[in-house]
């Protein structure tokens, strides 16, 4: 599993700094007006809003879109669409079982894009059910080492419910039950140590590993799928090596 955490991570880091960032932007956005839609338009009583304000501010989206966003959502400003959460399944290159989420305001221009983009990279769509099950949701909080130890980790989340710390490099990740986030995330802060994100994800139970002309093909579909404005988040369950992932940087 952490040869996919690592690409993900490394692979944000890039997203931030590349053409992609609008995309980023409006995505980050996206999740603040549905999050603050869902549970109320405050954060302080509202973890999932509070989580998605965070990650836009650590993604460099600017403090008056993130407000606007949240009042959209909170219904304190007109405006804002009526975003419907849709999860696609489907298979890539490798037999890579890819999950795909999407927050859309037209169901029919979502479920299009999506197929094109698969289709056009070797993918093909699966019937729902037949892949999802190869996926567990999780809390996922992701926080730069800054110093720090894998025991000074364990140390502060074991109690609120953390299920493992994986060591991604320059960063740790740390896995829990979607529930036990919020506990997870607060045990962090309480201890004083910074975090990047923290969200709830779908974790592979299963992973296929990769060489590197398969990490191109799946990267490749995984990168037009995130092209598309209604694909919020994709899943996939393949491993690549560090030695993998440095070929198929080079």
């Amino acid at each position: 599993m952490s040869g996919h955490s690592k690409w993900a991570t490394t692979k944000h880091k890039k997203a931030a700094l590349d053409a992609k960032r609008g995309k980023l932007f409006a995505k980050l956005i996206k999740n603040i007006e549905v999050a603050a839609r869902t549970g109320g338009g405050d954060p302080e009583g509202n973890p999932t809003l509070f989580d998605a304000i965070q990650k836009a501010k650590k993604n460099s989206v600017p403090q008056d879109n993130i407000e606007r966003a949240r009042k959209r959502g909170g219904g304190e400003e007109a405006g804002g669409a009526e975003w419907q959460t849709i999860m696609y399944e489907g298979y890539g290159p490798n037999g890579v079982a890819v999950l795909i989420e999407c927050l859309t305001d037209n169901r029919n221009r979502a479920a299009s894009e999506v197929r094109t983009a698969m289709t056009r990279n070797g993918g093909s769509m699966a019937d729902p059910g037949s892949v999802a099950y190869l996926f567990n949701r999780k809390g996922v909080v992701i926080l730069p080492k800054n110093g720090l130890s894998e025991d000074d980790v364990l140390l502060a989340v074991l109690e609120a419910g953390a299920e493992e710390v994986n060591d991604l490099g320059e960063s740790f990740e740390v896995v829990s039950e979607a529930t036990d986030l919020v506990a997870v995330r607060s045990s962090l802060q309480n201890a004083g140590y910074d975090y990047e994100s923290a969200e709830a994800s779908f974790l592979p139970s299963v992973s296929v590993p990769l060489d590197a002309d398969g990490a191109r093909k799946v990267f490749r579909l995984i990168d037009a799928l995130e092209d598309s404005d209604d694909v919020q988040n994709v899943y996939a369950n393949f491993d690549v090596t560090d030695d993998v992932m440095a070929e198929v940087d080079a």
